[in-house]
């Protein structure tokens, strides 16, 4: 288990996989970018639609196991500030996503009911 928390304090940067932070996401402007936007919809879009989903995922396990780790480090300086780090771009890119791409969960606010717009987990075909 301390192996586990060592290589997650010390391999942080592994969060930071080939992705800029939230503010480095441009998904409108890699969307109208593209010259044939059929292909861009499926390949591109998609493509960063999964990574923005990817990340979201990732921040949202660092939260919880820095969470788990502050409960028995309550002094470690490092891991708190790296918690509201990830909890700051958690909120920017949740955000970011759901401005796109409709909510990811209930409690998203919007203007619309945009639930049926997304095909169903099982139309996917990637669940």
């Amino acid at each position: 288990m301390e192996d586990n928390r060592n290589w997650m304090m010390n391999n942080s940067n592994n969060m930071n996989w080939n992705m800029q932070s939230a503010d480095g996401l441009n998904v409108l402007d890699n969307m109208t970018n593209c010259n044939n936007m059929q292909n861009c919809e499926c390949n591109q879009s998609q493509a960063t639609r999964e990574e923005m989903m990817e990340r979201i995922k990732s921040l949202n396990f660092a939260i919880t196991e820095l969470g788990l780790y502050l409960d028995t480090h309550v002094d470690d300086q490092k891991a708190l500030c790296l918690h509201r780090k990830y909890c700051k771009e958690y909120r920017e890119l949740t955000d970011k996503y759901q401005k796109v791409y409709g909510p990811l969960t209930i409690q998203f606010p919007c203007n619309k009911w945009r639930w049926i717009e997304e095909p169903w987990p099982w139309e996917r075909g990637n669940f």
